[in-house]
């Protein structure tokens, strides 16, 4: 469906509390990956240094959401975070090729940073490992409605580790991310993803849905927020709002999720968590739906 866009890679929030983000996605029933510190570059071709953010990952195998910290202030901040409110900012698809996927969006009239590097050391069951990755991030000021980024494993084994893959929720996979577009950007910024995505957008009730090999991305309407996130907060004209996490069990991951102190609401065959309890995401769950091999 896709070429070298396969589907998410990872979504992040940013906080300057990252103790308190990781207490809140605890008690929502998933698993964390350990505290990472990361060595990022600022241009193409320069050494990684460590940078100002740290993080933690509710890992599923393929796509991840990444609860991303600012946690040193006063060490350097290459990919510019601390530029970003808190809150669901990030949006990262998944590429084998970052260098082709670059290629392809400058071809595409769309400025981006170049492929840069980006190292965090992650503990493995053998031992302390370097995680690495490369990533092309397009320009923020052409993208209100998130930071958009284009990433590429180079050591998937050490991220997707299967012991941080079991959520006491059941979470199995991220099957959609929401975002929200000003009316008047709507053409142009459905045109502009469909475009980067190589799929065609079909409508669905208030949602226009790309479809990804692997996920799907949602795009709403400022006007039809409402609809399809009812008594949610509006914190901007174009912003990114909802997760879809798919489940194991519904019943059995809405109990726990409201055991854990959380309010939910029935949504669909699923149930909703809204983004004022989960530091800025609007989180759907959803049942999993399992392929036979």
């Amino acid at each position: 469906m896709t070429r070298d866009i396969h589907g998410f890679h990872h979504t992040g929030i940013v906080t300057r509390d990252l103790d308190g983000l990781e207490r809140a996605y605890t008690s929502l029933g998933f698993t964390l990956s350990p505290r990472s510190r990361h060595l990022l570059n600022e241009r193409p071709g320069e050494p990684p240094v460590p940078g100002c953010t740290a993080n933690r990952c509710a890992l599923f195998g393929g796509a991840y959401i990444e609860l991303l910290g600012i946690v040193d202030g006063s060490a350097p901040d290459p990919w510019r975070t601390k530029a970003m409110a808190d809150g669901f900012r990030l949006l990262n698809f998944d590429t084998g090729d970052a260098e082709a996927t670059d290629r392809r969006l400058a071809d595409a009239g769309l400025r981006t940073s170049g492929v840069l590097d980006l190292e965090r050391d992650v503990e493995t069951e053998d031992g302390t490992r370097t995680m690495r990755a490369r990533a092309v991030h397009l320009d923020p000021r052409s993208t209100p409605e998130a930071y958009v980024g284009f990433a590429q494993h180079l050591t998937r084994r050490y991220v997707h580790q299967p012991r941080y893959l079991r959520h006491p929720n059941g979470a199995r996979a991220l099957e959609a991310v929401l975002i929200v577009v000003a009316d008047a950007e709507f053409a142009a910024v459905t045109a502009r993803y469909a475009r980067i995505l190589q799929t065609a957008p079909e409508r669905q009730g208030p949602r226009t849905v790309l479809e990804l090999a692997a996920g799907r991305l949602e795009i709403v309407r400022a006007s039809d927020a409402a609809e399809a996130l009812p008594g949610e907060p509006v914190p901007a004209a174009s912003y990114p709002a909802a997760m879809t996490i798919a489940v194991d069990d519904v019943a059995a991951a809405r109990a726990l999720v409201e055991d854990g102190g959380t309010a939910t609401r029935e949504a669909g065959g699923g149930f909703f968590v809204s983004a004022r309890d989960a530091w800025g995401a609007g989180l759907f769950f959803t049942a999993h739906h399992r392929t036979e091999g």
